[in-house]
């Protein structure tokens, strides 16, 4: 299979990333798990759809999606967006604790991607 989608992985100033250190802090069965995920996320983009795929609504998150997984009864979630083409940047994960996002989730995720795409103008 061809991989038309290109993924990134948000990088610090300090050159930390936080979702790569994020899913390489999980254990053995879950961290493949997610890191299938972001592969069929790779190999289908925007064809992968729901339940794996949700954009976030409201204005303010405007151009944010999360990619959703669920490990027995934890629920994971990254956030990215599409930058120019086919280029997704994973921005911030984590677990999911509450039926509701977090807003200090959302907001870290909005921070990041209006840096990076700052970043690049």
């Amino acid at each position: 299979m061809n991989v038309n989608w290109e993924i990134e992985f948000y990088e610090l100033s300090d050159g930390n990333k936080p979702v790569f250190n994020f899913i390489d802090s999980l254990p053995t069965k879950e961290k493949a798990k997610v890191i299938g995920e972001i592969e069929l996320l790779e190999n289908y983009g925007t064809e992968l759809g729901p339940p794996r795929l949700r954009k976030i609504k409201g204005k303010r998150y405007n151009g944010l999606w999360e990619l959703r997984i669920r490990f027995s009864s934890n629920y994971y979630r990254i956030f990215y967006f599409l930058f120019q083409g086919r280029l997704f940047v994973l921005l911030h994960g984590f677990i999911k604790k509450k039926n509701k996002t977090d807003i200090k989730e959302l907001e870290i995720a909005k921070n990041r991607m209006n840096e990076y795409i700052n970043s690049r103008r």
